[in-house]
């Protein structure tokens, strides 16, 4: 029910590049990094989660040079239409272990908790969500594959009569133009389970996303662009009616 642009495993490492660039003292092994970011719309693998109209974001990271790392991301959200008695926010709490080796490989595996600080009282809402990733770069070229997965059970999740459980997989790739700040991102992913329940046809419950985006950074600032869409059934104008289509989200954000 949630779309998260970032990855986590970035975001530890974000953290320790201003100090490793520094030739004449090493990196502090602890460190605070984050940012916050405008976006004309808050789409989670796929769906809006602010009624197709912008959100405000924000994230803060605390990273240690030994690969451990805790954070939080916030986003405003659509309480009426999107996810109904959720609130006006969302807050993810997160942490785990990222590591690339010199060879360009790199691996990332957390848990995160979905909170939801405004709900309608007597709502189930909140759920965990274990993840894990693999990664590789080469140059300006990375790919990366991973899942997220929610076990059955937790009453956040509890949208059937069955085990509702989730499984969302994804892969990812990006090359950075050489000689620009631009970087160009192409993302699939697939959905099954609880999180999976949103085409119109009685029992079924995964569906596919993808994006396209271009993102472009010149110090603290980032501008980025994505062209994002899932194959929900768009019968009688079905997946675009309740923002479950096609759709262009531009953001700006500053980190620090």
């Amino acid at each position: 029910m949630r779309f998260t642009t970032f990855s986590l495993g970035a975001l530890a490492l974000l953290g320790a590049m201003p100090a490793a660039a520094q030739d004449t003292a090493p990196p502090a092994p602890v460190s605070v990094s984050g940012g916050v970011t405008l976006a004309s719309e808050y789409r989670f693998r796929g769906l809006t989660q602010s009624n197709e109209k912008g959100a405000l974001q924000a994230t803060l990271n605390v990273n240690t040079t030994s690969g451990f790392y805790v954070g939080t991301w916030a986003s405003t959200i659509d309480d009426d239409i999107s996810v109904p008695g959720y609130g006006n926010a969302e807050v993810d709490l997160y942490g785990g272990y990222a590591k690339t080796m010199s060879s360009g490989l790199g691996f990332d595996v957390g848990l995160l908790y979905y909170y939801y600080p405004g709900g309608r009282d007597g709502l189930n809402t909140d759920f965990f969500e274990p993840y894990a990733s693999v990664s590789y770069t080469i140059g300006p070229v990375s790919a990366k594959v991973g899942g997220n997965y929610a076990w059955g059970g937790q009453k956040g999740l509890d949208f059937t009569d069955g085990n509702d459980d989730n499984l969302h997989l994804y892969g990812q790739a990006s090359v950075g133009i050489p000689s620009t700040p631009v970087t160009l991102t192409g993302q699939v992913g697939h959905t099954k389970g609880a999180l999976g329940l949103y085409n119109p046809v009685a029992g079924d419950d995964s569906y596919w996303d993808w994006s396209l985006g271009a993102t472009a950074t010149g110090g603290p600032l980032t501008v980025g662009v994505t062209y994002i869409d899932t194959d929900i059934s768009n019968a009688g104008g079905f997946a675009q009616r309740w923002g479950r289509g096609s759709a262009v989200v531009g953001s700006i954000g500053v980190a620090f």
